[in-house]
């Protein structure tokens, strides 16, 4: 039998919990959730956490492991998820990747080098300047140390571009040059995706963040603001999280902060699309509806025992 891992990518509100769920019931498997923000505990809501009941009924990994106000990157995530990989193989389970977070796919099933540490007076000094001078001038610096890396990077991927601004800074290497040192992969990705008109999708954000506010979203962020934690956190610099706390300190309405919340997440949406669709591993099984998950559940799984053979 060959190590195959089952990967469900895609945008957000697309449906790949519930896919995940149907697939790994059926193949004996055990989720590994490939979310940037599930892993922190008290991040529920908004971040359309598996419920526990859903965790009871298969084992997640990378949910509610982390404090709000702990680091966390996608080189520690392909290396900690490669290990539970291989532990997953040896117990005869079958491991199902998860998620929307681009980056952190890519770490797990291709590898690359993630660089020092993060150095937080360099950190915070970078990001003095990206506040202070704008978000162009640090990729504008990035393309002079780094021109490979600033090539794949947009103006808005300032945790991106600060990122290998302060690993050169640390270094003296571009991060482009350091990635090129592959980590070997044993296991062959299968990688599906559930491709939605945009339309459609657009209307189940909506949707979503309406169910996320009657849910007590709302209450989850003061909540968080009530432990100590700050909208500086790191792990609350995320859509909705965001929004509740500028209406939640007064400087927007409500009104502002739905559409805002809602906007910002079809963005997110659009640009977690366009990495997926850049990577041609991905099989794309169109849908309209959601009761059609059940039928895709059962092609994913033929195709996934068809791949191990």
């Amino acid at each position: 039998m060959k190590r195959v891992v089952l990967c469900i990518v895609g945008p957000t509100a697309s449906g790949k919990t519930t896919l995940a769920l149907r697939i790994a019931k059926t193949l004996h498997g055990e989720i590994i959730s490939a979310d940037s923000r599930q892993v922190y505990k008290y991040l529920d809501i908004g971040t359309a956490k598996p419920t526990k009941q859903q965790r009871r009924q298969v084992k997640h990994h990378f949910v509610d492991e982390l404090d709000p106000n702990e680091t966390f990157n996608a080189g520690e995530f392909g290396r900690k998820g490669r290990k539970i990989i291989d532990s997953l193989f040896r117990r005869k389970k079958v491991p199902i990747v998860v998620g929307g977070s681009g980056l952190y796919v890519r770490s797990l099933i291709d590898g690359f080098f993630e660089g020092p540490s993060a150095d937080n007076d360099v950190r915070q000094r970078l990001y003095r300047r990206l506040h202070e001078h704008g978000a162009d001038i640090l990729l504008a610096e990035l393309r002079r140390v780094d021109p490979a890396s600033a090539s794949n990077m947009l103006a808005s991927n300032t945790r991106r571009i600060i990122r290998a601004l302060e690993v050169f800074e640390l270094t003296g290497m571009p991060i482009s040059k350091l990635q090129e040192d592959k980590i070997k992969i044993d296991f062959i990705p299968l990688m599906i995706g559930l491709q939605w008109d945009r339309k459609i999708l657009y209307e189940r954000i909506n949707r979503r963040v309406d169910a996320m506010l009657e849910s007590g979203f709302l209450h989850e962020v003061r909540r968080l603001l009530d432990l100590g934690y700050s909208e500086t956190t790191n792990s609350l610099q995320t859509v909705g999280y965001q929004e509740a706390i500028s209406h939640l300190q007064g400087q927007i309405d409500h009104d502002t902060m739905v559409e805002l919340i809602k906007r910002n997440t079809r963005r997110l949406a659009k640009r977690q699309l366009t990495w997926f669709r850049a990577d041609k591993r991905i099989r794309w099984f169109p849908i309209n509806d959601e009761r059609e998950l059940a039928s895709i559940a059962e092609k994913v799984v033929h195709l996934f025992r068809l791949r191990c053979e």
